[in-house]
């Protein structure tokens, strides 16, 4: 039986002859050759001619501003929310005024002269939270505003200056048996220049991830305004997610993220070139670390935190351990600073007893505190203050 060849103008079939036995073949092939051409015209004619899409429906939401400072240093924010029955603003700012207007969007008013500081807020709609759709600043589940006097240029805004490189890098983790994230800042020209440079590894505080000291903290531009201004030694800043245990944190850091950094970045590799901090649950990780691994670093930064322990043998254990490292700490250490946000910081009660079992054993230490309380504000001042402090 002779081949069948059909062509239409971009297809291509071709049709094995069908077995002589087959009394059906001929019906079966027309019907196949029916339903292809038909199949391929009609391709052909919506790949020419598609239909056409309803037209946008423009929306309140589209040019809406979520967030403003205003002159009296209150602040407006705004949601689009028009199938709502209420509306709240919740967090760290709380509205004295809450208005919907016809069009759907809900306007919140927060009382005057609220101080200058970085503030977490979400919205309860209906009872149910509801993140910012509008902050660029949104990370996971706690976006964050900055309320600045209309004006001022803070040291964490910024500023018209030479940028460096924040990464995202990914690692394999020993301690967890998992693909881990975190954040690395380079200073402007480190990659052209070929210089190594001293490491901070940096941890944020409980609830969050590896992209709290990037976004909410800001850390990028503090950097790059620090860097611009000779303020800081070039280095390198690690940020990684701390949001495990402390004790896994802790070996994932010094069995693996340390490790993979001075493999893969062009830094110093030692001691004197090694620093740590940490905010809050941060800070606890720092102490974990640094006890853990005592000969790793030689700059030490706990902001806002200790050991969370209440009674008199409460603190017997990290005693012991800071009893049994305190010669390398001492060898090795350059620079140790406890900082919190005053007397409205939930970690002051902990906080100088824990660099009380420092001092026992001879490891001197400096301590500042701001007011500000429990608050990305206080502690964007501490790593300001840190980073001008240490590899010098």
């Amino acid at each position: 039986m002779k081949q069948t060849k059909f062509t239409s103008r971009i297809y291509s079939i071709t049709v094995q002859p069908m077995p002589a036995n087959s009394l059906k073949a001929p019906a079966n092939l027309r019907h196949l050759f029916v339903a292809l051409l038909c199949f391929f015209c009609l391709s052909h004619a919506y790949a020419q001619n598609p239909p056409a899409r309803p037209p946008r429906i423009a929306t309140p939401n589209d040019d809406l501003v979520s967030f403003e400072v205003n002159d009296d240093q209150s602040a407006t924010l705004r949601l689009y929310a028009p199938n709502a029955k209420s509306v709240e603003l919740s967090g760290d700012l709380k509205a004295v005024k809450i208005d919907r207007a016809e069009n759907g969007v809900w306007t919140m008013v927060t009382a005057p002269h609220i101080d200058p500081s970085a503030y977490r807020y979400y919205f309860t709609v209906d009872g149910m939270k509801v993140n910012d759709p509008k902050n660029p600043m949104v990370a996971d589940f706690r976006p964050t505003v900055d309320l600045v006097p209309k004006g001022d240029t803070l040291f964490w805004q910024r500023k018209a200056v030479p940028h460096g490189l924040l990464s995202i890098v990914y690692y394999e983790s020993a301690a967890t048996k998992t693909t881990r994230r975190m954040y690395v800042w380079t200073p402007p020209g480190y990659i052209s220049n070929g210089k190594k440079l001293p490491v901070l590894y940096l941890m944020h505080g409980a609830g969050d991830n590896d992209t709290n000291w990037p976004l909410q903290g800001k850390a990028g531009w503090i950097l790059d305004n620090l860097f611009a201004e000779k303020k800081i030694v070039p280095m390198i800043v690690v940020m990684p997610d701390g949001s495990i245990p402390v004790e896994t944190f802790a070996h994932d850091l010094g069995s693996n993220i340390v490790p993979y950094i001075e493999a893969n970045f062009r830094v110093q590799a030692d001691t004197r070139h090694r620093a740590i901090a940490g905010l809050s649950m941060g800070g606890f990780e720092t102490l974990e670390t640094l006890l853990d691994y005592p000969g790793m670093f030689s700059y030490v930064g706990v902001m806002s935190s200790g050991w969370f322990s209440r009674g008199p043998d409460a603190l017997t254990k990290f005693d012991e351990r800071v009893k049994a490292v305190a010669p390398v700490l001492k060898a090795n250490i350059k620079y140790f600073k406890f900082t919190t946000g005053g007397q409205s910081d939930l970690a002051v009660r902990f906080t100088p007893q824990t660099r009380a079992v420092f001092t026992k054993y001879g490891i001197e230490s400096e301590f500042s505190e701001m007011d500000g309380g429990h608050s990305m504000y206080v502690w964007r001042n501490d790593l300001h203050y840190f980073t001008q402090k240490i590899f010098k």
